[in-house]
């Protein structure tokens, strides 16, 4: 088809006339192109123009596309087209990329000041704590109803968290404690050794295995192993409906799968803790054998007489509080999941992040209330 059959001008003088004719569709892209191309550039001068679609059989949004151009080509020299004859079945259609064509750009964004964005993470902060707080009442309602009511606890669901959580985090707890004792003894040396003192690391193994660096290194690792675990694992029941689907069926999810795994970290952590800090303790004694000539009968004699039994009760003692942090935070995160990937993984980096803060945190305390009690 001709581009002169789909686009003819008429012009009198400062008045003209575009008569559009046939079909204004995809199909006949390159006529329709050519045809306002032609006459867009023929007749910029033109004071009164006259839109007239009244012979147009058919259009689609490329031809309104094309229809939206030919009109801005006198609207930039200051006149107003006027589009008459159109059929009113493609009115919406017109009107829409009008409207489309006119819309301003987005705003640029503003910077947000210092105060303001640190305003806004107070706010969220202040959002967060209140979150986690509720979320520890319904805990603790949720176990409370499982006391008075035995029968209901998920037994099975615990036992498997615990294999879960525990059992198959011993390689990985075993190996990294074991560099940490490594390095810690090495260190001690090199460093004790400028004053003659190189028994005393033993000493500083000890007391910072079982009192601080035990609990503290187990913690954070469980916190990125089983907490950002639960965050997903909840979180993808979360995106699947499945836990809307437990409070359709009358079970309560926090019921179900918080009080099972939290108990199971519970359970876990103290364990993984002992065998850690057992596991930092070898790893000081091979690098103190091998490095500093001090020999294993040697190293555990001077052992025994640097720590006491509350050395080691201090570090327990952290280890069910440290696991009641993680398993809340990485359940609480999980629950909070919206329907979105990127939703999963915000929540399961924020789960991560938000537990360890608080193990750090908790462990600050702990150390100053134990110094407070000379402990």
């Amino acid at each position: 088809m001709a581009d002169t059959l789909l686009l003819d001008v008429h012009a009198d003088g400062d008045h003209l006339k575009v008569e559009g004719h046939g079909a204004w569709t995809s199909e006949f892209a390159d006529e329709l192109e050519r045809a306002v191309s032609r006459q867009s550039g023929a007749h910029t001068e033109a004071r009164d123009v006259q839109i007239d679609l009244s012979d147009v059989q058919k259009m689609d949004t490329y031809g309104a596309l094309l229809l939206e151009r030919l009109r801005r080509t006198w609207q930039t020299q200051g006149v107003q087209p006027e589009v008459v004859g159109l059929n009113p079945c493609y009115t919406v259609l017109i009107e829409e990329m009008t409207r489309t064509g006119r819309e301003p750009p987005p705003p640029a964004r503003a910077t947000v000041g210092g105060f303001e964005r640190l305003g806004r993470e107070m706010v969220n902060i202040g959002e967060d704590a209140l979150a986690l707080m509720n979320f520890i009442g319904a805990v603790m309602a949720a176990f409370l109803r499982t006391m008075s009511r035995p029968r209901s606890f998920r037994f099975t669901s615990m036992v498997n968290q615990i294999d879960r959580v525990g059992f198959r985090a011993v390689p990985i707890i075993v190996l990294i404690t074991f560099l940490i004792g490594c390095i810690l003894s090495q260190q001690g040396i090199f460093n004790f050794r400028r004053f003659g003192a190189d028994i005393y690391v033993v000493d500083m193994v000890g007391v910072l295995v079982l009192r601080e660096l035990g609990v503290l290194i187990v913690s954070i690792m469980i916190a990125g192993r089983s907490g950002s675990a639960y965050t997903a694992e909840l979180g993808s029941m979360r995106m699947r409906e499945e836990v809307d689907a437990l409070r359709v069926m009358g079970f309560d999810p926090i019921e179900v799968l918080v009080v099972p795994r939290l108990i199971a970290l519970v359970i876990a952590l103290p364990l993984l803790t002992f065998i850690g800090s057992i596991s930092a303790l070898v790893g000081g004694g091979v690098v103190a054998w091998f490095y500093g000539g001090i020999a294993p009968d040697v190293f555990i004699g001077r052992l025994k007489e640097a720590i006491t039994l509350e050395q080691f009760e201090v570090g327990m003692i952290k280890a069910p509080f440290m696991a009641a942090i993680i398993g809340i935070v990485g359940c609480m995160e999980g629950l909070r999941v919206g329907g979105s990937a990127e939703s999963l993984g915000q929540h399961t980096t924020a789960s991560v992040v938000k537990a360890i803060f608080l193990v750090i945190v908790v462990d600050g305390l702990f150390a100053m209330f134990f110094a407070s009690i000379n402990m």
